[in-house]
């Protein structure tokens, strides 16, 4: 069976294609998904693509990846600045983790500058749009292959 990578999408990412584009691009959250589902096809992935503008169940899902999942994807968003129970669930997860931003946020306002998440995950991509999803995806799919 394909290993699962849970991909995980934060507040506000169900605006995309309509939200700021000439912050974020024109692809919506299924474009994305999209994306997702066809790189790991590629790669003998399964992937599970969630989004949520709830905390509480953002937690829920990264608790419940510790036992069934063997990486995580994440775009944690606005959360990114402001969630430790976010950072400290995926820290309890035990899994590899990959942080993901469609913008890059070090050109951007200075509060989105520092993130929570950046400081367990093993890798951080930001501003290569949707295309750090399918980076995240195949540097997964090679350590996989390990």
């Amino acid at each position: 069976m394909p290993p699962i990578v849970l991909v995980l999408n934060g507040p506000n990412l169900n605006l995309l294609g309509s939200r700021e584009p000439s912050v974020y691009g024109h692809e919506t959250l299924a474009d994305i998904a999209d994306l997702c589902g066809r790189t790991a096809r590629e790669h003998d992935l399964t992937v599970e693509f969630r989004q949520t503008n709830h905390e509480g169940e953002m937690l829920d899902w990264i608790h419940g990846a510790r036992q069934r999942c063997a990486a995580i994807v994440i775009n944690p968003a606005a959360w990114t600045h402001t969630s430790v129970a976010i950072r400290d669930a995926l820290a309890a997860s035990e899994l590899p983790v990959i942080e993901v931003h469609l913008s890059n946020v070090h050109s951007r306002e200075a509060f989105r500058h520092h993130s929570f998440v950046s400081g367990i995950a093993q890798a951080v991509l930001c501003g290569f749009g949707s295309n750090g999803y399918r980076l995240a995806l195949e540097h997964l799919s090679q350590q996989f292959k390990r």
